[in-house]
């Protein structure tokens, strides 16, 4: 009876104590939620992450896109030097455009003082000429149209001007005096007209036509040949035969005038002279249809006598072309 009692004394003990834990676990736990902030995290960065993605297939993606921002800055450099290296170049354009206005503004002063001199020397002429009739008569006439043994009869004249670097660099102001004499032997004609020997105009504006002739029209002429330096493979074959298929009229007396230092391409002599002699034939009385002149500079005689040799092929081809086409060859002794 007594050991009943007692385990049931023991089970009431062990049930409180029980209790007693519960209790105590369940105040903790209230503790713990009063004193927690219940406000949810904030995240310092937030990335929108395609749900059932893999890491690997982020990774790759992150991968592409960081080879794709390589490339575009690649790029980006590659474009930043090029437009660096084209404002260089407009820079320098401008160098050369302010070079080359200042330039026309001197040739323009200088066409200016060209065209007074040369109405002072048409006055001059006109002078010249009404002091020769009160000498000689108004009956007076020359016994021959020749000026130091060129026919000088011709009403149009065309220049066919070898402007290769040779000429260009060496012979020019003696060209240019050349030229300037040949127009003064001429005191007017009805036409000019200055090609290359490529058949290259200087006046693209008047290509098939006549330049008129005026001194202002010669001043020009002189002022724009000084820096006229257009491509030249150092044959007149082009040029005559552009001249002569352009110009020729059966009612024009033309003259070709040749000017140059050598001959290195466009055939042999005498396959020139045969194409020449298809283009200018003669009339019933032998006659050409042009007259051809040409002036010879000694320009390559002052290099190696291994570059001679175009300078004989030169001398032959415009001696036999002249005496062929009844005009006249000068050899000048200098070029300077």
């Amino acid at each position: 009876m007594s050991r009943r009692r007692r385990d049931d004394s023991d089970t009431d003990a062990s049930s409180v104590a029980f209790l007693d834990v519960i209790s105590c676990g369940f105040g903790a736990m209230i503790l713990l939620l009063l004193i927690t902030d219940s406000s949810p995290p904030t995240s310092v960065e937030s990335a929108v992450v395609p749900q059932g993605m893999p890491i690997l297939d982020l990774q790759q993606q992150l991968f592409e896109i960081r080879g794709e921002t390589t490339v575009v800055n690649r790029d980006l450099n590659a474009k930043r030097e090029q437009l660096s290296a084209y404002q260089e170049r407009i820079a320098n354009l401008q160098r050369e455009l302010y070079a080359v206005q200042g330039r026309y503004n001197s040739s323009t002063s200088i066409a200016d003082e060209v065209v007074v001199e040369a109405q002072r020397l048409a006055s001059a002429k006109q002078s010249l000429t009404a002091e020769m009739e009160r000498l000689l008569g108004q009956e007076f006439t020359r016994r021959n149209n020749l000026v130091g043994g060129i026919p000088v009869d011709s009403e149009y004249i065309i220049f066919v001007i070898d402007t290769s670097g040779s000429m260009f660099q060496n012979a020019w102001p003696k060209l240019l005096q050349t030229i300037n004499d040949t127009l003064d032997v001429y005191p007017e004609v009805k036409g000019i007209q200055i090609m290359n020997d490529m058949g290259d105009y200087m006046f693209d504006s008047f290509r098939g036509q006549w330049i008129p002739d005026t001194p202002a029209r010669r001043a020009t002429i002189m002022s724009t040949l000084r820096n006229w330096n257009p491509f030249s493979n150092s044959s007149p074959v082009e040029g005559v035969t552009a001249a002569i298929n352009t110009y020729y009229q059966p009612d024009h007396k033309i003259s070709i005038y040749v000017m140059g230092d050598d001959f290195q391409q466009g055939g042999s002599v005498t396959q020139v002279l045969r194409t020449i002699d298809r283009l200018n034939a003669k009339d019933a009385n032998g006659n050409p249809m042009v007259r051809i002149h040409g002036v010879g500079f000694p320009v390559i005689f002052a290099l190696e006598p291994r570059y001679h040799q175009s300078v004989y092929r030169y001398a032959n081809l415009m001696r036999e072309l002249t005496q062929r086409n009844g005009g006249t060859f000068v050899g000048l002794n200098s070029f300077e």
